[in-house]
């Protein structure tokens, strides 16, 4: 069995990541902290999780995680990269859903987090944990920095066009909705009901520190720079993220041969589904669930197809693009099948 250790449970992907693992044939939940809420029972907090976590919370200082396997951190930026050193010391892998570990540009992190990196040594041997592009470094690391939300989707959406070299690489658009709960579980006026409910908007427009990440790894499957104008926006709705990525063809494909690029790039992906060419997914059609669902489009011009390729992504943000995302790779870290622990169906209606 695998000893589990959280730090930050009492966020959402904290309580996703008691969701998943709870129920986890290879997992023995081992320490869950939180500095407020120390000696509360998680079940008191969630009751959710009835029956199924039977831990309670601890201070920080009197969870003894170096006696676990592996560490996830559901915490604020920064929190992460203090801790790694001795919990790697003791042998404990680190699996960060924070953006700790993320960028491997320290001033890039510095301009975007507002704060220095304390471990760049640690960083430099950090795995981006993306499992459809990264699966061989994340088997055999210590150290993952788990992607973000948006960035999975985007990622995983403009791969096999990059790839394939059919596209102006310079000029990426990915207009991007989440749902509230992207957002985290804290009191702020924005996050309010009565702010969010029947009204929609964008934010960060002038730039998202979800860009840089996402440009540094689509970099890696592209000759041409990477240029990305991306904009998200909020949804009133708990959960769920939709993208709309467009990117301009430079080179002659028929719509069949597009869809091709796609298939055959994810057919062998347990959590990515390539719908029909044309195809519309919903949000809900992920809910709860690590599976993340894509269709690709080609706007016709007076009759004929287009220069552009649309594709769309759906995804669950606290799963696939936070939690589950994250269990993939400890699955992956372990030698465990991928898809352990993760095959929820999702949730409709």
């Amino acid at each position: 069995m695998i000893k589990v250790g959280i730090v930050g449970g009492t966020g959402y992907t904290g309580v996703e990541l008691l969701r998943i693992l709870s129920t986890h044939p290879e997992v023995e939940l081992t320490a869950i902290t939180s500095r407020k809420e120390d000696g509360l029972p998680v079940a008191d907090m969630y009751p959710s999780l009835r029956g199924r976590v039977a831990l309670a919370f601890s201070a920080p200082e009197k969870a003894r995680l170096t006696d676990c396997d592996v560490v996830f951190f559901a915490t604020p930026h920064g929190v992460a990269m203090a801790q790694a050193p001795d919990l790697l010391a003791a042998g404990v892998k680190v699996i960060d859903l924070a953006a700790d570990f993320r960028l491997k540009d320290v001033t890039e992190f510095s301009k975007w987090y507002g704060i220095a990196h304390s471990c760049p040594q640690i960083l430099e041997e950090a795995v981006y944990g993306l499992p459809e592009l990264n699966r061989a470094a994340i088997k055999g690391a210590r150290v993952i920095g788990n992607p973000g939300c948006y960035p999975t989707t985007m990622q995983l959406g403009f791969y096999p066009l990059l790839k394939a070299g059919l596209i102006d690489a310079s000029h990426l658009i990915a207009d991007c909705k989440s749902g509230v709960s992207g957002a985290g579980r804290k009191a702020e006026m924005g996050l309010l009901f009565t702010e969010t409910s029947d009204s929609f908007k964008a934010y960060s427009v002038s730039g998202h520190r979800h860009s840089p990440e996402t440009r540094e790894q689509l970099q890696k499957h592209s000759t041409q720079k990477i240029g990305l104008l991306f904009t998200p926006h909020l949804v009133p709705m708990i959960r769920g993220m939709h993208s709309t990525l467009y990117a301009r063809l430079t080179q002659e494909i028929d719509n069949q041969a597009l869809q091709n690029l796609f298939v055959d790039a994810y057919k062998d992906e347990p959590f990515v589904d390539v719908m029909p060419f044309g195809s519309h997914p919903e949000t809900r059609s992920t809910r709860g669930s690590n599976m993340l669902r894509l269709a690709v489009h080609r706007p016709e011009v007076d009759g004929q197809p287009g220069d552009h390729v649309v594709v769309l992504v759906v995804q669950d943000n606290l799963v696939k693009g936070a939690s589950g995302q994250a269990v993939q790779c400890m699955n992956l870290m372990f030698g465990l099948a991928e898809t352990t622990g993760l095959l929820h169906v999702p949730v409709m209606p």
